[in-house]
């Protein structure tokens, strides 16, 4: 511990950061990022294969699933940006990360952070028109609309992004460059500010409200109206498949947009330490795990294209064979 805080003070000068990680114990953060590195593999893998499954299958070349395929991206590109740091310092023993790392990955956060709140709710506005207005689907959600939806996430996330990196990286900071945190996120570096960053946390907070609670009451709003299109439904087989469906997609939004919130939307002073960054595992390694897994669930277009990937495997490796 007296190496590490020597190590502290030899960067107070340094333009490097240091990331404090989620443990002290090089035990307990061996045990975990163990466990992190195959949760890094198995998502990558997971949205690989839906990926793959979207681009190959033609019954899968639809708006939904075209939005389900960025949002795939979106997610091994998050997962990647944060995780591989953690796992190589902690391979290492060291816990720095250069200036130009540390806005890089901000900049990547944050645009992929934006990009999946405006695409979640694109998504719902998809579901609501498939399910509320299905003869008006082929007109409102066709491949334009779709095509624009994905588009303007990624934009508007980038140019979002690209503000509040330009902001915090400029801010000085004066003392320690100790981050508490394992990457580098634009609450746990105002702390280490030594100038007022008042007037940029309102900005910060505007920018709450444009990314995190209009989609997020789009999102409510529209599984709202598809649950009581369902309720009309004399069927109760589909009744119950589409409550479960949409139980598990809520669950995923609130564990995606609930952490986001809490910790983008309050002011610097209500932050505790060592909370923030507990928080973020939520909506930066557990949602781009379980969202190919929720998506998929009891879905039968996505198992059935997965079973013609499989056959077809099979087929051609018996030809090559034969």
């Amino acid at each position: 511990m007296g190496k590490f805080m020597m190590g502290l003070e030899n960067h107070t000068y340094s333009s490097d950061f240091i990331l404090m990680g989620l443990f002290f114990s090089s035990k307990t953060n061996l045990l975990f990022y163990s466990f992190i590195l195959i949760i890094l593999i198995m998502t990558v893998v997971e949205n690989t294969v839906m990926i793959l499954l979207i681009h190959r299958d033609p019954r899968l070349h639809t708006p939904m699933y075209f939005l389900l395929s960025h949002l795939s991206y979106m997610d091994i590109l998050h997962i990647s940006n944060i995780v591989p740091k953690m796992v190589t310092n902690i391979l290492l023993g060291s816990r720095t990360i250069s200036f130009a790392g540390c806005g890089f990955q901000i900049f990547l956060s944050l645009t992929l952070l934006g990009g999946e709140c405006l695409l979640l709710a694109a998504m719902s506005c998809d579901r609501y028109v498939a399910i509320c207005h299905p003869l008006r689907y082929p007109i409102l959600m066709n491949g334009y609309v779709s095509s624009l939806m994905a588009t303007g996430s990624w934009l508007v996330g980038t140019v979002n992004s690209i503000v509040h990196t330009a902001y915090t990286l400029h801010l000085p900071f004066c003392g320690s460059r100790a981050i508490d945190h394992f990457f580098c996120e634009v609450p746990a570096m105002l702390k280490l500010s030594c100038v007022d960053t008042t007037h940029y946390e309102r900005g910060v907070y505007v920018s709450g409200i444009i990314f995190l609670l209009i989609p997020f009451s789009l999102i409510f709003a529209s599984y709202v109206q598809v649950l009581l299109t369902v309720l009309r439904i004399k069927s109760f087989e589909a009744q119950k498949k589409s409550f479960s469906t949409c139980f598990f997609h809520m669950v995923v939004v609130i564990m995606y947009y609930g952490p986001f919130i809490f910790t983008y939307m309050r002011p610097k002073s209500y932050h505790t330490p060592g909370q923030g960054k507990f928080l973020a595992i939520f909506y930066t390694i557990l949602t781009p795990t379980l969202n190919p897994i929720i998506y998929s669930f009891r879905n039968k277009d996505i198992w059935g294209a997965m079973k013609n990937m499989l056959k077809n495997n099979v087929m051609h490796k018996n030809r090559k064979n034969a």
